[in-house]
C-alpha cells in the first residue's frame, strides 16, 4: 500500500463520509462511498451503497458521472467487486465508463466478492491500494463480520461526571439530556439488535424499541442474557414478543423447560449460550440464524463486563452528564475486574470526542481496529 497524497486523502475521506449515509439501511452489506473526478481532480460525481440488494456505490456514482468519467479516477471506499449477485459487478462498469485510475482504500475480506483490483489491472487500468483513518473505522464493522462470524458490538452509556450510571437505588432517569436520548433511539432505529442483561429488565422494564420522529431504518430485536431463564412473563418484553421480535439467551439445560416452553408461546425466541455459557456462542447463533450485522448494547456493569472478559466488544459510546453524586455504592457502567495497577486497565483508542449541549459524548473502539494498514 502507498503513502496517499493531500488529495488522495480528501478524497478517500469524503467517500467515507458519503457512505455512512447508507448506516442501517445497508447490512449485512459493508457501508461503501464512491467519488468519481475528471483527469484534473475536479469532483464530477459521488455515490453511496443505499440499501441491501440495491445498487452499488460504483455503478451510482458512474451512473451520475455519465460521459464525464470517460479519462477519470475514480476514488471508493472499498475493493469493487468482481461478481454477479443482485447486481453486475462494479469492475465491468468502471472499464465500460473509460475510468483510467481506481484508488479503492480497503481489500474486500469477502471471498466472493473480491477480485475487483486485479480484473481491472488486467484491463490496463491503473489500481492503488490506500487507506486513511476515516476509511478504517469504517471498515472495521465489515471485516470483523466476515472474519468472526459475530456480529459488530457496540456499548452505549450514560453516566455522570464521578462515573456512576445510576444511584444505589437504581434511579437512572434521567443522566443524559434528552437531545442524547434522542440520538439513542436514531442509534436503536439503526441496529439489528438490542442487547441487555435480566438485571437491567427487573429495575427498568424496558420496551427496547426505536421511539423516533422518522420512520426507523430498522426494527431491531429485543436480546436479553438470562442464564437461568428468570424473566418474567410479565415483562414489557415479554408482553410486546408478538409485535417486536424478542430473544433470550439462556443455559442450554433451561433451553427444553416448562419456562422456556411458556416463553416461546408468547412468541420469545430462545437461543442457547452454548455448552460453555458464553455470549460469544449466543451472537454466532444470532449472526447466523437471525441475520445479526450491529449490536447495541444497553445495560448494566456486570453484562459489559462480561462482554468485554469475553473480548466481545467493539465499540463504545459514553454520555458524560455534569452531575456528580459522591456516593461510592453508586452504580459503574463496567464491573467484573480486580485491577491493582492503572496499566491492568482496558484502554480504548479515541475515535470523537466532542461537546453537545452541557454533556460531554465519546465514542471509542477497543485497541487495534482503528490502526490504519
Amino acid at each position: 500500500m502507498t503513502s496517499p497524497t493531500k488529495d488522495t486523502s480528501r478524497l478517500l475521506d469524503l467517500a467515507a463520509r458519503i457512505a455512512l449515509r447508507g448506516h442501517g439501511n445497508v447490512e449485512p452489506n459493508p457501508m461503501v462511498g464512491c467519488v468519481v473526478t475528471d483527469a484534473d481532480g475536479t469532483i464530477v460525481s459521488e455515490g453511496h451503497h443505499r440499501r441491501c440488494g440495491g445498487a452499488h456505490a460504483e455503478a451510482i456514482a458512474l451512473r451520475k458521472a455519465g460521459d464525464r468519467a470517460a479519462g477519470g479516477h475514480l476514488y471508493v471506499t472499498l475493493e469493487p467487486c468482481h461478481h454477479t449477485g443482485r447486481t453486475g459487478p462494479c469492475s465491468e462498469a468502471i472499464i465500460a465508463a473509460g475510468i483510467t485510475r481506481v484508488i479503492y482504500a480497503h481489500r474486500d475480506p469477502n471471498e466472493i466478492a473480491g477480485g475487483g483490483a486485479e480484473h481491472l489491472r488486467a484491463a490496463g487500468i491503473d489500481v492503488e491500494y490506500q487507506s486513511t483513518r476515516k476509511t478504517v473505522l469504517l471498515n472495521a464493522p465489515h471485516e470483523h463480520r466476515c472474519r468472526t462470524r459475530r456480529p459488530w458490538v457496540i456499548v452505549k452509556w450514560a453516566q455522570t461526571l464521578d462515573g456512576m450510571i445510576a444511584t444505589a437505588s437504581g434511579d437512572s432517569k434521567w443522566i443524559s439530556s434528552e437531545r442524547s436520548r434522542r440520538l439513542v433511539h436514531r442509534e436503536r432505529g439503526r441496529v439489528d439488535a438490542i442487547l441487555t442483561g435480566l438485571g437491567t429488565v427487573i429495575a427498568d422494564d424496558p420496551r427496547l424499541t426505536p421511539r423516533t420522529l422518522r420512520q426507523p431504518r430498522r426494527i431491531p430485536a429485543r436480546v436479553v442474557i438470562d442464564d437461568q431463564l428468570e424473566i418474567s412473563l410479565d415483562t414489557q418484553l415479554v408482553k410486546t414478543a408478538d409485535e417486536f421480535k424478542t430473544v433470550i439467551c439462556c443455559n442450554t439445560g433451561k433451553i427444553r423447560s416448562d419456562k422456556a416452553k411458556s416463553l416461546e408461546k408468547a412468541g420469545v425466541h430462545l437461543i442457547s449460550l452454548g455448552e460453555q455459557g458464553t455470549i460469544a456462542a449466543s451472537l454466532a447463533t444470532g449472526f447466523e440464524a437471525h441475520g445479526w450485522s450491529n449490536v447495541l448494547v444497553e445495560a448494566g456493569g456486570g453484562l459489559v463486563g462480561r462482554l468485554a472478559g469475553e473480548g466481545l466488544v467493539n465499540e463504545v459510546i459514553t454520555m458524560i452528564a455534569p452531575t456528580l453524586l459522591g456516593d461510592p455504592t453508586g452504580v459503574m457502567p463496567f464491573r467484573g475486574r480486580t485491577t491493582q495497577r492503572i496499566s491492568d486497565g482496558l484502554t480504548l483508542d479515541p475515535v470523537d470526542l466532542r461537546v453537545r449541549d452541557s454533556e460531554f459524548m465519546g465514542w471509542y473502539r477497543t485497541p487495534n481496529l482503528i490502526k490504519e494498514r
